[in-house]
């Protein structure tokens, strides 16, 4: 059995202080023999748990760049990505540069998203479950295609589809 550690607050110290409170809690995970770091990928603190609005957030896939520079041995990765946050293609990319980045290390969380209110909060669309069902295994078609040693790049490029145009779908998503 493999034991991680799931960070999901920023405020145990001042911001200027922060990346360094990163560093050595990375660096206490693998002296500790930990297996995996996972970090919340929101756009803000989860209101709805419980956790102040005023908590800060990090972005998550930045947040783990980072820790990948200062870790050589545990997993990282989002606990869950709501696939609502990201174009699939993008998010796909962007996992598969934390893995060759971190020597095969990034772990692949998807989810259909289910914090309404900060999309909101943000004006990001949020589509009814079953849309958003629908874009999760959307998701995991391309990211399968993506990180299939098998797929040629130019047919990955020409088979994924572009997002549906539909009322619930986001403005500005790249098209190839």
């Amino acid at each position: 059995m493999k034991i991680g550690a799931h960070l999901m607050r920023f405020d145990s110290v001042e911001p200027a202080a922060l990346r360094r409170e990163l560093a050595d809690t990375a660096a206490y995970a693998e002296e500790a023999g930990l297996g995996w770091l996972s970090v919340m990928d929101h756009y803000w603190q989860m209101v709805s748990a419980g956790f102040p609005a005023s908590d800060p957030m990090l972005e998550a896939y930045t947040t783990l760049g980072f820790l990948a520079g200062r870790t050589e041995t545990v997993q990282l990765g989002t606990l869950v990505t709501g696939v609502t946050y990201r174009h699939p293609g993008l998010l796909a990319k962007i996992v598969a540069t934390l893995d060759v980045l971190t020597g095969g290390r990034a772990t692949f969380g998807v989810g259909a998203a289910w914090y309404e209110q900060e999309h909101a909060g943000l004006g990001v669309p949020f589509p009814p479950l079953r849309d958003r069902f629908e874009m999760l295994e959307e998701t995991l078609r391309i990211a399968r295609q993506m990180y299939s040693p098998t797929t040629a790049r130019s047919r990955a490029r020409t088979t994924a589809s572009p997002r549906r145009s539909t009322s619930h779908s986001r403005s500005a998503v790249p098209r190839s």
